[in-house]
């Protein structure tokens, strides 16, 4: 359906693929992983045919259609959700359009003379509507838009009005709802709930055209997948399974190359001590002779690539007292709507608590709340003794100084400590070599909140309050956040979509619903399992 075969690509100085081969056949769903920078975009755009190949070539089988959701979404303004959504789906959507506009048409009393050719127009677009089926591809854009978490006002309300993680999922609706043969789906499961995310998870497992995506969750490409490419130094690797056996399947090669390569050398170093012995005896030419000819037509068998695998020691947070946050009678309205009405919640000394509920239950509420970043109307918010707090949410990037580099911003934080350990810690969220020279004002979305992530875990606060902490992060970074928090003595408040984040860090779940407040002792998994579900609002 789409080969790649032989392809050679270098964009300025960086060779990102060499002589590299790969396929994706027919109803395959396969997950697209490598380092940042590897060329995952690059190739998704040389299969859209947006860039050429250098060398080799893509071809996508004649009459395939292709859906591409990239994180770029462009402009989208001056229409309803709905039909940004239904404007994928072809020529139906031109209809749709003329039908508002008729329609309007006929409400307006200065078109009164023209009524009888409106309503004579109006009669023969409908019927082409019909015949395209399009009351019933509204009625799916819908379906789409509310798995998508879309409220009915927010369909029907100008998309220019939404903030930029909205658009992105119109974007990723559009590509749904058309239906192609092949889609290439480039990070779909950022900007997403958790609830859209498991939506999104039982659409594709249910969608029988190819995929191909890349995501930074490994939990929803483990679900999805049955094969995995790797892009790795140029060239491209299949592997058939999920991502977990390709991890697994992958450190086992590398590990038969280690001993490969260490026979070999050890092989290598015995010839050559030979051959430098015996060089100079004339009795022991032809065998020295022999030995050097046999040593030029070995293939060297390379060390495998050492991943940099980022692990960084952080510090122990203080010690706290052992009630760290405690809510009392709280109250907290946004206009009409009751948020919290007699709210009472205690976080203590050790207890990471993850917060769930559905879109507008009030996570990030609470987590305002307790930080202090905003008040409630009613009630009492105290923090313990000795507590020292470190509050991450996404708009925490904002206070980055644009000027200063990502060095310089670790430098003026940590005034008293080494140039290498902050180079490490640079090094740990994605800043390495060049990177850490880059400025703040330049930094991606994804780049501001790695920063402000170093630098609240530097010098680790022993009550975290982390609102989406891991929305930007690759994979490798996320794995290295979990592995330090593992060992974090202090106490967590946190809302996440990534459930491996979710099950590997909370031991107390929090569960707001319309129906009141439930608390579970013990973590996520064991949520899960009492409840039947892996989010509020998600069944079966």
């Amino acid at each position: 359906m789409i080969r790649i075969e032989n392809i050679s690509k270098q964009n300025g100085s960086q060779i990102l693929f060499i002589e590299a081969s790969a396929a994706l056949l027919k109803g395959e769903k396969a997950g697209l992983v490598g380092p940042n920078g590897a060329g995952k975009t690059t190739l998704f755009r040389m299969i859209t045919a947006q860039e050429r190949p250098d060398e080799g070539q893509v071809s996508v089988d004649r009459g395939v259609t292709i859906g591409y959701f990239s994180q770029d979404v462009g402009e989208m303004s001056g229409r309803s959700a709905v039909a940004e959504v239904m404007d994928g789906a072809g020529p139906v959507s031109a209809v749709a359009a003329e039908l508002r506009e008729l329609e309007t048409a006929m409400a307006d009393p200065d078109q009164a003379d023209n009524m009888d050719e409106i309503i004579a127009r109006y009669g023969e677009v409908q019927g082409r509507f019909e015949e395209l089926d399009g009351y019933a591809l509204d009625g799916r854009a819908r379906e789409v838009l509310a798995g998508l978490s879309f409220s009915p006002e927010m369909m029907d309300g100008d998309v220019g009005a939404l903030s930029g993680g909205w658009k992105m999922r119109v974007a990723l609706a559009r590509i749904l709802l058309m239906r192609p043969d092949a889609m290439l789906l480039d990070e779909p499961s950022n900007h997403l709930d958790i609830e859209s995310l498991i939506w999104l998870e039982d659409f594709l497992k249910g969608y029988d055209g190819a995929l191909l995506m890349t995501s930074h969750d490994r939990e929803f490409m483990n679900r999805i997948v049955g094969k995995i490419v790797e892009i790795d130094g140029g060239s491209l690797t299949t592997y058939s399974g999920d991502y977990e056996f390709y991890e697994q399947q992958r450190a086992q090669n590398e590990k038969q190359q280690q001993a490969q390569f260490e026979r070999q050398q050890a092989m290598l170093a015995k010839e050559i001590k030979f051959i430098e012995r015996f060089k100079a005896r004339a009795s022991h030419a032809a065998q020295v002779q022999s030995r050097v000819k046999k040593l030029d037509k070995i293939e060297k068998v390379e060390p495998p690539k050492r991943r940099q695998s980022i692990a960084f020691d952080f510090p122990p947070a203080p010690r706290s007292g052992d009630d760290v946050a405690m809510l009392k009678n709280i109250h907290k309205r946004y206009g009409r709507r009751a948020i919290y009405e007699g709210f009472d919640f205690g976080v203590r000394r050790r207890e990471r608590w993850c917060v769930m509920g559905v879109n507008g239950a009030g996570k990030s509420t609470l987590l305002k709340l307790v930080a202090g970043a905003a008040k409630p109307d009613d009630g009492a918010v105290a923090i313990g003794a000795n507590v020292k707090m470190g509050y991450f949410a996404q708009h925490a990037m904002e206070v980055l100084e644009g000027d200063r580099t990502v060095f310089q911003t670790l430098e003026d934080a940590f005034p008293q400590a080494g140039q290498g350990s902050l180079r490490a810690l640079a090094g740990c969220f994605g800043f390495s070599g060049d990177d850490a020279e880059k400025k703040c004002r330049v930094l991606s979305g994804g780049e501001k909140a790695r920063l402000v992530m170093a630098k609240m875990l530097y010098d680790p606060p022993n009550f975290l309050i982390l609102d989406e902490p891991t929305n930007h992060l690759d994979l490798a970074t996320k794995e290295m956040l979990i592995t330090a928090l593992a060992n974090y003595e202090g106490a967590m408040l946190f809302v996440s979509h990534d459930r491996r984040f979710l099950a590997s860090l909370s031991n107390r779940v929090l569960e707001l619903t319309p129906e009141g407040v439930h608390k579970y002792e013990g973590g996520y998994t064991e949520y899960v399992a009492r409840t039947g579900h892996e989010a509020p609002g998600v069944h079966g």
